[in-house]
């Protein structure tokens, strides 16, 4: 189900990709703790039927008139067909907010232990859920994980604790490790002052809206208080022996076992986060020269100046060593910033064009289709469209790349922002290996990363995210609707304007692509000034 992008994409209705089937994930080479039937009653934790179609999303709306592309059809953006459930905590990635107040209080995370629990048991069968918690490194990580903990565990659930670690390696944990669903404590790229918790069905993916909105519906229903565990019947918690060894074993098996790193001088910031332990490993392991930077984590440096937030530094430690290639992550490394060997930095579009390309060649790329979303770049389905392939586009978030891959029968996409989902390894974003699939190319190939980059020649496109103090419906914004209007008239179907609020910050995203980059910093900056006036306009 699709309908076509166009010049205005208005992201205020709740939409969002339906799931189909399910991507059979590589799971890592960990040994399973316990064995669970393979045929379970449908648990409301589980997303392994796939995801629905209802949902929460920042999404796209159509205007009739198409953006053309480069093989004359236009491009898609997913349109639901049924009303999104009712979610108030869970956005676009989970729950997120300033650590200590509501949401995200210790309180919240003890009851959304006990309703993550209730659920698990329907997948657990009889037995006690097992559920897999892992965190980054921000400060505020042991007080959300300890009252998750306590809320599993006074369900009488087993909690298995992997301490800091990356997000897709708790996906894969509890994928590998059989348990009944799997929780991540990381606000991503936000500041450490923030956090957030997102959550994992027992088969790796990230659970679609439909079933956060029926665990946030229990999460205010009586039955949780009703049920008390007492005596033997109460959870324990137990720590998983070398999660992060696990961890580097898969990463290191989606690299080609007929390739090495040797001889290659990496560049790796780990933004003082959840990788900062592990991705040097992966890449020194497999025979890399590794720099490492951001890399010391203390629970208040978390993305702060640095990591893929700030590729900039990167960038300079690849001059500074003579590096072939600078990899700049995240705070909870499900995403990645590439810097060349010249410095310069390559974005997730680039990467997504450099991937594409070489998988539609080795006829690797699933009915020749590509999925991102509508902030992914008009030279990227140039790119692709040129070599033979298709481009599906989704709403922001890569939950929902991931959703349309499922219901498509797709293997790969990803976002501008640098989530790369490669679902022959993974089930969500990895910075790591989406690294390694880089590496790989270059290895393979033997170019350098700025001759490869050349793939995609980008179309002048600005971006620009505005914090205002009050957060309106687009429609209620009339001066900003009639900056848009303007824009859209000067550029016709030479480009396109894209306006949404974030799905995890209280911040309006203004995205605009044409011909003439001077053109467009002036439409952004015109939009940005009508947002403020309609933000202070009661």
């Amino acid at each position: 189900m699709s309908s076509k992008q166009t010049g205005r994409v208005r992201a205020k209705s709740n939409d969002k990709a339906s799931g189909g089937k399910s991507s059979n994930g590589k799971s890592s080479n960990g040994k399973a703790t316990r064995d669970r039937p393979s045929k379970d009653k449908a648990p409301n934790v589980s997303a392994a039927a796939g995801p629905t179609s209802n949902g929460k999303a920042k999404a796209a709306r159509s205007k009739a008139d198409d953006l053309p592309t480069a093989n004359g059809a236009a491009a898609r953006a997913y349109i639901p067909s049924e009303p999104p459930p009712v979610r108030n905590l869970f956005g676009t990635d989970g729950i997120r907010g300033l650590a200590n107040v509501e949401p995200m209080t210790p309180e919240l995370a003890l009851r959304l232990g006990r309703a993550i629990a209730w659920v698990a048991r329907g997948s657990a069968r009889g037995t006690s859920p097992h559920v897999v918690i892992g965190k980054d490194t921000r400060l505020s990580g042991y007080m959300l994980e300890t009252a998750l903990a306590s809320g599993i565990c006074a369900m009488g659930g087993t909690v298995l604790l992997s301490g800091p670690i990356p997000t897709p390696a708790v996906a894969n944990l509890t994928h590998s490790m059989r348990a009944d669903a799997g929780v991540v404590i990381s606000a991503s790229h936000n500041p450490f002052q923030d956090n957030g918790i997102k959550l994992f069905g027992p088969d790796g993916f990230k659970l679609p809206d439909p079933q956060e909105a029926a665990i946030e519906a229990l999460l205010a229903d009586t039955k949780l208080d009703r049920y008390q565990c007492t005596g033997a019947k109460v959870g324990r918690a137990e720590r998983i022996a070398d999660a992060s060894g696990r961890y580097i074993v898969y990463a290191k098996n989606t690299f080609p076992k007929e390739l090495t790193l040797k001889g290659l001088r990496v560049v790796v910031d780990a933004a003082h986060g959840a990788a900062y332990r592990v991705a040097p490993a992966v890449f020194a392991e497999l025979g890399a020269h590794v720099y490492a930077i951001g890399c010391k984590p203390d629970g208040r440096n978390i993305n702060k100046e640095c990591g893929a937030l700030h590729p900039e530094h990167v960038a300079k430690e690849v001059v500074k060593r003579k590096a072939h290639i600078g990899i700049a992550l995240d705070g909870d490394a499900d995403r990645l910033i590439v810097v060349d060997e010249t410095g310069a930095i390559v974005d997730g579009d680039t990467l997504m064009a450099l991937c594409a390309t070489r998988l539609l060649e080795q006829k690797r790329l699933p009915k020749r289709t590509l999925v991102a979303t509508v902030m992914s770049n008009m030279g990227l389905e140039l790119a692709v469209t040129a070599a033979g392939g298709l481009l599906r586009r989704t709403p922001v978030g890569d939950r929902y790349v991931v959703e349309e891959m499922r219901q498509h029968g797709c293997t790969f996409g990803g976002e501008q922002s640098g989530h790369l989902v490669f679902f022959e390894h993974t089930t969500t974003g990895d910075g790591v290996v989406a690294a390694l699939q880089v590496l790989a190319i270059m290895v393979r190939e033997e170019r350098p990363l700025s001759e490869l980059a050349r793939v995609m020649e980008r179309v002048p496109q600005v971006l620009e995210s505005v914090k205002l103090p009050v957060r309106k419906p687009l429609e209620d914004m009339p001066q900003l609707a009639r900056e848009i209007s303007k824009a859209e008239r000067s550029l016709g179907k030479r480009g396109r304007v894209l306006v949404r609020w974030s799905g995890t910050e209280a911040k309006l995203r203004l995205m605009v692509e044409g011909p003439d980059a001077d053109q467009l910093t002036a439409m952004v900056a015109s939009m940005t000034e009508a947002a403020k006036i309609d933000a202070r306009v009661n």
